[in-house]
């Protein structure tokens, strides 16, 4: 197999996999280092924001620890009342498609972008895409070309820094001069360590890589690197496109995180979608699974071009609901070694002093964005085992998402389509896939794999 192709089917097995172990950095600069400069980052943000304190995070395992989560169902819900979806901020409700459209939808995605995930600036550099490297091989016994892609950021304003985004589409040759479907899953295009599930998670059934799955439909596969985007780290806000856009001065509280700059990549990926004579870019499915499933939420939500998603495992500050007491905490994703995936104003909302219930906002807020296009949350199950062992997918709460694609169900409803066929929390591996959202957990652990068939059907729905 040529070097271009297995970088592009061993990436894309990888990255669609869902991540199992740590970010691989983009740089090459010592962990302890990344980890002091993310630390003196928040902590800059935080003084501006005269926040001295922070509440406690809680930790995933072992299970026997004195700050260990909850994991306990008849715990979790100590704030059963959400902020209500379909009122104004002015307290009138929300009974046209209209009113969703010119009031409800933008008082939402202003709460979020300055608030949550951060705004894009408005002089964020234009992207030129063009083709390093095409490959005709195999992937299985399907013949296929692979185009590895760079998009140069326009860096003449500030050319002590260079963005250069790497983008790998591979297309079925069968499909050659056709206008195909793609599915593009975001993260490192890179292989990564995948280390064993462990033996208290259930063995997965053997399946074909999801790449394999996506171009025996024949739809185009890509792999997205969003660290050659913005690095996964809070001392890297002088480089990425974040830096870039800034000049490599710090960025104020309401500018992006890196998720929102990993969300800004993927509309420059669509971009060059609209100009591949191979790829139809009125049919493109995002994956991402943990982080990356925060990411594809925030991708779907603000880029109307998406048109479906697999939001997998997106746990706490993707589609899990705050108002749970279940798994990984708000105080979790605003620390040192997270915070940064978010905008610096976040960080208020965990300081000592405030507690979940008191956020003006809560994540089926962020859900409804995407109505009424078609989303598919998917995730892992509780899998117990020793005190030592992590406790499979917990951590991220299906539960939890869930109940959030509940809560958001009335805005798809308002605009005409179906939401989630259900309010009954399934039974596992039952897939729900007969309205816009789809929905299925495994028992399998934290891994997107198992889901991957499923959200095919559910994605081919749309795509045919």
């Amino acid at each position: 197999m040529k070097q271009g192709l297995a970088i592009a089917a061993l990436a894309a097995a990888a990255l669609a996999q869902g991540p199992l172990s740590a970010p691989v950095f983009a740089q090459e600069t010592p962990r302890d280092q990344i980890a002091a400069g993310s630390a003196a980052e928040r902590q800059r943000e935080l003084q501006l924001l005269g926040i001295t304190a922070m509440r406690p995070t809680v930790s995933a395992r072992p299970l026997n620890a004195p700050d260990i989560t909850n994991y306990d169902e008849a715990k979790a819900n100590p704030y059963p009342k959400l902020p209500p979806l379909l009122v104004t901020n002015i307290g009138q409700k929300v009974t046209t498609a209209d009113q969703w459209w010119k009031v409800r939808r933008p008082e939402i995605v202003e709460f979020f972008e300055r608030e949550v995930y951060g705004r894009i600036p408005a002089n964020v550099p234009a992207v030129r895409w063009h083709v390093v490297e095409e490959v005709e091989d195999k992937v299985g016994d399907i013949p296929v070309l692979v185009r590895k892609l760079q998009g140069h950021v326009d860096n003449s304003a500030y050319p002590e820094l260079s963005v250069d985004i790497m983008l790998h589409v591979t297309l079925p040759l069968a499909q050659q001069g056709k206008k195909i479907p793609v599915v593009m899953a975001i993260g490192s295009v890179f292989p990564r360590q995948m280390g064993p599930a462990g033996p208290y998670i259930v063995a997965q059934p053997r399946l074909p890589s999801p790449i394999s799955q996506v171009l025996a439909r024949g739809w185009a596969y890509a792999a997205l690197d969003t660290n050659s985007i913005q690095p996964d780290n809070g001392a890297s806000f002088n480089r990425g496109i974040i830096g870039l856009t800034n000049k490599g001065q710090p960025r104020t509280l309401d500018q992006w995180g890196s998720l929102r700059a990993h969300a800004w990549g993927v509309s420059r990926a669509i971009d060059y979608f609209e100009t591949d004579k191979d790829i139809d870019a009125k049919k493109v499915a995002i994956f991402g699974a943990s982080r990356t499933g925060k990411g594809a939420l925030v991708a779907q939500a603000f880029e109307p071009r998406v048109l479906v998603a697999q939001i997998a495992s997106s746990g706490a500050g993707g589609v899990n609901l705050y108002r749970r007491n279940y798994g990984e905490s708000l105080p979790n994703i605003l620390a040192a070694n997270e915070f940064h995936w978010f905008a610096g104003n976040f960080l208020k909302y965990g300081a000592v002093g405030k507690t979940t219930n008191d956020l003006p906002f809560d994540a089926h807020e962020m859900v409804a964005l995407i109505a009424p296009r078609p989303t598919y949350i998917a995730g892992g199950a509780l899998m117990l085992g020793p005190p030592e062992v992590v406790p499979g997918d917990a951590w991220q709460d299906t539960r939890g998402m869930f109940m959030s694609l509940v809560a958001a169900s009335p805005a798809w409803k308002l605009l005409g389509k179906q939401g989630l066929e259900t309010d009954q929390f399934p039974p596992m591996e039952t897939f729900l896939g007969k309205g816009d959202i789809g929905f299925r957990q495994h028992p399998y652990g934290h891994t997107a794999a198992p889901n991957w068939p499923t959200f095919l059907d559910f994605a081919a729905k749309y795509f045919n």
